[in-house]
């Protein structure tokens, strides 16, 4: 990669942060920037995004659960929302070739048809970097946004295989029938080779050899391998650890994807008009989404949320936009303004995104009355008890804690995770643990403003903006007790006592404290010998 390339994407990187925006959009721009100085997309940059991407897919399959792709708000969900899109979109697309418009001149309904399909989609990677980001892959939100993504996925294999006329070979169906075995052979592997740089190249190996090129190679899509191949390996204890082994890497060589679509070039003024039209009719998908997952007994924030991380175009409208364009069906110009809409809906859809919860809070009264009578099994409303530790985050830093407690105060303690999964696990395990989401207005008011027995609550979620939203609350609702939090870094235990925690702590920095204090009190150290002068306090413990 050019030297300037990487510069001009640090720095517009760098800014777009610095003013509250996801350092994607940054990217983009970077992108369009390059492509005025003559810069173009080339087989590197391609190569590189393509690297990117398919660790991106790999790495949600290993949060996914195959299960959640057949509750209703996922599999129907999506169906629904796809067949009405493209109907609305290709009446549209008539409509405006049928009004005189140049650009849509001589378009024709099986055309239409194409375009629709191909606006229908939302963008993987920018769902799953605003949840990484948010910290809500495993929340409800996270969990339906991604089924519908996948369900998408689908239904763009089975395009890419009749529209080209690439039928998967008779091997496809050796492949499929094999996945049961790899899996039981690749969850043995996955025990056996330790967290150091061979288990970065076995995530490697699973999602370009065995997930991606044993799919190509048989005439299925090599995404979907690497997807497919991330989610065998998701019930693996470990499965967490290889995801985060590729964070870093997966998000360096995603900047070469936003790259790639800023590259494209800068369009006409009739190229840049249709791109605001497909932008303009972007509610049109939103309004859709927020109604179909409230028929599916979504709350209303929920829904919401949901709809705003899928509100946005997809980079496979690219994919479907370059094969109508190779097969003739399209003009080049329908490509660059395909590309332009997309990049415009990244723009817009990420200061929303992160203002979700403001936005909905201002408009909670509307939306609720979407709402259904009846309640998702997800979002039975949570009944408070008579505990007097709460644990908010029941991940490995969570669960030590819980059990620390328990020992210490006996079953006065209580977990919550918005995640329905780890939630039972941790019910299979005897432990008291209920299915809530702290970052979710609602839920702070629905809890009785008398009689609040909690005297100490634990923030151990990984996410800072989680932690200072539900300390703000507590202290709006009048929370008497302490809170304490931990932090990743130096810098975040200052902002989490500022915003009324307190006490907080950097956990690897107590980690390394927590070890020494264990090692002094498993093990017999009376024959080391200490340098420092004696007190009273000293010769105590001696």
């Amino acid at each position: 990669m050019d030297p300037l390339m990487i510069l001009l994407a640090f720095g517009c990187g760098y800014l777009a942060s610095r003013v509250g925006l996801p350092p994607l959009v940054g990217y983009l721009v970077a992108g369009f920037a390059l492509s005025t100085q003559g810069y173009v997309s080339g087989p590197a940059i391609q190569g590189i995004a393509d690297i990117g991407v398919t660790i991106l897919l790999f790495t949600i399959g290993l949060k996914l659960k195959i299960r959640s792709l057949f509750r209703p708000e996922v599999w129907a969900g999506a169906s629904l929302h796809m067949l009405i899109t493209i109907a609305i979109f290709a009446v549209g697309l008539m409509g405006l070739s049928s009004a005189g418009l140049q650009f849509f001149a001589g378009l024709d309904i099986y055309t239409a048809v194409l375009v629709g399909f191909a606006l229908s989609f939302s963008s993987t990677v920018f769902a799953v970097k605003i949840l990484e980001e948010s910290g809500r892959s495993s929340s409800l939100n996270g969990r339906t946004a991604i089924g519908v993504l996948i369900i998408q996925d689908i239904f763009a294999v089975l395009f890419l295989t009749f529209s080209t006329g690439k039928i998967p070979s008779v091997w496809a169906i050796a492949v499929l029938v094999s996945l049961p075995v790899a899996r039981w052979i690749f969850m043995r592997v996955l025990d056996s080779i330790g967290h150091g740089e061979l288990q970065v190249m076995f995530g490697f190996f699973l999602a370009f050899v065995a997930g991606a090129y044993a799919f190509e190679v048989v005439g299925l899509k090599a995404d979907l391998g690497a997807l497919i191949m991330g989610m065998l390996l998701a019930p693996h204890a470990r499965a967490s650890d290889l995801a985060k082994s590729l964070y870093s890497i997966k998000d360096f060589l995603l900047v070469a994807f936003f790259l790639e679509i800023g590259l494209a070039g800068l369009p006409s003024m009739q190229t840049l008009g249709a791109s605001l039209i497909f932008v303009l009719a972007i509610p049109i998908k939103t309004a859709l989404f927020l109604f179909l997952f409230t028929r599916f007994d979504l709350k209303a924030r929920t829904s919401f949320i949901t709809t705003l991380n899928l509100s946005n175009y997809s980079e496979f409208g690219l994919i479907v936009g370059g094969l109508a364009v190779a097969n003739g069906w399209l003009g080049r110009d329908w490509l660059l303004a395909i590309a332009v809409a997309l990049s415009i809906s990244f723009v817009l859809a990420s200061p929303l995104n992160r203002l979700a919860d403001t936005i909905f809070d201002r408009f909670r009264k509307p939306l609720r009355k979407l709402e259904t009578e009846n309640n998702h099994p997800d979002e039975e409303p949570y009944e408070p008890g008579t505990w007097q530790i709460a644990i908010v985050g029941m991940g490995r830093i969570g669960t030590g804690a819980y059990e620390y407690f328990v020992e210490k105060f006996g079953n006065v303690v209580i977990g919550v995770d918005f995640d329905a999964e780890a939630v039972d696990r941790h019910l299979e395990a005897g432990r008291q643990v209920g299915l809530a989401d702290v970052t979710d207005p609602d839920f702070w008011r629905k809890l009785p403003q008398t009689g609040n027995m909690v005297k100490l609550m634990i923030l151990t979620m990984p996410n800072l903006d989680s932690q200072l939203f539900a300390a703000r609350m507590m202290k709006k609702r009048g929370f008497k007790g302490e809170i304490a939090a931990m932090a990743q870094f130096d810098d975040e235990v200052e902002i989490l006592r500022e915003a009324g925690v307190s006490t907080s702590f950097n956990v690897y920095a107590e980690a390394g404290a927590g070890l020494g204090s264990h090692v002094c009190k498993t093990l017999d150290v009376s024959n080391i010998e200490s340098t420092l002068p004696k007190t009273e306090e000293t010769e105590e413990s001696a």
